[in-house]
């Protein structure tokens, strides 16, 4: 305090001064922790409730106190060894997982394999989206959340994003880039849950609702007389998703946690990073989106269970278990054979190939990085690699040392060096069409504005559209679409995110059957804001 007043100067609070808060931030927290004990200021840092995670090793993550209390864990037969491994990402109080074999998981309950429901008919004509119908209370925030709620509102599901005036604000702001990206094809209902009348208001929707979902910290609908247990009294075909960081229980459960924190207690930081370096790893919010994919598709098995069954269940998905997950291999090789996994950079950490790298491209020289090509070229098969010796006309072809891979990666360091030379010479895009039409696997290194206007198989699958009205800050921007082509119920139905309380009108007439009156009466105690 008052060291660093810097910081309070307006100019930070400005989105585009964004990157200069990062910065100065950045430089004083480096400074800060420099001299600390990493466990002990993690373990500080969450009994504050701010967001800290530490980057662990995998030998570190098999030996977690949160998995082992939620006994996560699983056991694979493989030969005639058990060997541990990793459990689910996602836990269904009706439906538990059980292994059935080594290279399998699937769920117990045997209503997921023979559904006892009649034939469906045919769709002629084809009807409208796949998920239209379907009513779901989205009490999500940031990322992870709305991402699920957003692949099931673009398959038709009447998705309603609850929010309120006093938590719009950071990324659950309606005009905050992170709402508009997350919330389109959703309607907004404002609600206040600090008053009675209005967690009344939230039951009776609850009642209606086909699916529940938050990411809240565990036991905050509850507290708010609309958690699982309530509603399933009298909803029994209520499906009840909570996406917290650490899940229902364990050490760790009330741990405050993003994306990033994830990504250092799952161990893929440290997997991901540089050399002895453990400050580089994923640097993009990437196991948020994974989580919001597996939100989704949780809730999808979910609903087909329910139609066998007839009845919902709760679904506890903890976000650091996604992430653990996909430690998978690195865990299983710890686990039976002692290995711990260390970064391995551009190279391959369970697999032989040879060349496997990225190569910088023209403009040779001293350029801006943004201004920097790269292109990745990775032969897995000596095929491949015979290819890729004709387009470059070098000696390769007739050096038997280098005709298997075991002889090319006991060469590597040349093989790259000549590689690099001939990038250095050749245009990104020109060297990836050059390759790719020789049968060898060749990539550019693309960047947001490359996707946006220079790939072509996004461009020719109209991936990004225009959306003119998005947000009156905004203007036009686009969206990207839904990658599922469904061929007899098309989704290509993309509406701009909602204001606050925009559609709240509408929810409460279409799903409660309010009239103007009772809406007005709402409206006027406030409970709609």
């Amino acid at each position: 305090e008052g060291v660093h007043d810097d910081l309070i100067d307006p100019k930070y609070s400005e989105p585009e001064n964004l990157g200069l808060r990062i910065e100065r931030t950045m430089q004083i927290l480096t400074e800060w922790v420099a001299g600390k004990e990493v466990e002990a200021l993690f373990l500080e840092g969450q009994a504050r409730h701010s967001p800290y995670g530490q980057v662990l090793p995998i030998e570190k993550v098999a030996d977690n106190p949160q998995l082992a209390a939620r006994d996560w864990f699983a056991a694979y037969a493989v030969g005639e060894r058990e060997v541990q491994g990793p459990g689910a990402p996602y836990h269904f109080s009706a439906t538990p997982w059980e292994m059935r074999s080594s290279t399998s998981v699937v769920l117990a309950d045997a209503a997921w394999e023979s559904p006892a429901t009649p034939p469906i008919a045919p769709l002629d004509p084809p009807a409208a989206r796949p998920l239209e119908g379907l009513k779901v209370l989205d009490f999500s925030h940031v990322l992870a959340g709305p991402f699920a709620t957003r692949v099931l509102a673009d398959m038709g599901a009447d998705v309603i994003k609850i929010n309120s005036a006093s938590r719009a604000e950071g990324a659950n702001e309606p005009a905050h880039p992170y709402y508009l990206m997350w919330n389109r094809n959703k309607r907004a209902l404002a609600l206040d849950l600090t008053q009675t009348d209005g967690r009344d208001v939230c039951r009776a929707l609850c009642e209606q609702a086909d699916v529940v979902i938050d990411n809240f910290s565990v036991g905050v609908l509850d507290r708010l007389g609309v958690g699982y247990e309530a509603v399933n009294e009298t909803n029994p075909k209520v499906i009840y998703v909570q996406m917290s960081g650490m899940g229902d229980g364990g050490p760790w459960s009330d741990f405050v946690t993003y994306a990033p924190t994830i990504h250092a207690l799952a161990g893929l930081t440290h997997m991901t990073g540089v050399g002895e370096r453990q400050d580089i790893g994923i640097g993009f919010s990437y196991n948020d989106h994974q989580a919001g994919l597996h939100g989704a598709l949780a809730i999808l098995a979910a609903l087909y269970h329910r139609r066998g069954s007839g009845r919902g269940q709760r679904v506890d998905i903890s976000q650091f278990e996604v992430g653990v997950n996909f430690a998978g291999p690195a865990l299983l090789d710890f686990f039976a054979n002692g290995v711990a996994a260390r970064p391995v950079g551009n190279q391959l950490p369970f697999d032989q190939a040879c060349p496997h790298n990225v190569y910088r491209c023209a403009p040779a020289g001293e350029v801006p990085i943004e201004a920097q090509r790269w292109l990745a070229i990775a032969c897995m098969n000596d095929a491949q690699w015979r290819s890729l010796a004709a387009v470059l006309e070098t000696g390769w072809a007739a050096d038997d040392e280098l005709a298997d891979v075991a002889g090319r990666l006991a060469r590597r360091e040349d093989i790259d060096a000549e590689l690099a030379a001939w990038c250095a010479d050749q245009d990104a895009y020109a060297a990836m069409a050059r390759l790719q039409a020789a049968g060898v696997p060749a990539g550019v290194v693309q960047d947001g504005v490359d996707l946006a206007e220079r790939d072509p198989q996004l461009d020719g699958a109209r991936f990004l559209r225009k959306l003119d009205d998005i947000h009156e800050r905004l203007g036009q921007s686009y969206v990207d679409t839904l990658p599922i082509d469904f061929a007899r119920q098309p989704c290509e139905d993309y509406v701009r995110s909602k204001d606050l309380g925009e559609d709240s009108a509408a929810v409460l007439a279409d799903w409660l059957g309010y009239g103007q009156d009772e809406i007005d009466a709402l409206a006027a105690k406030g409970l709609l804001s």
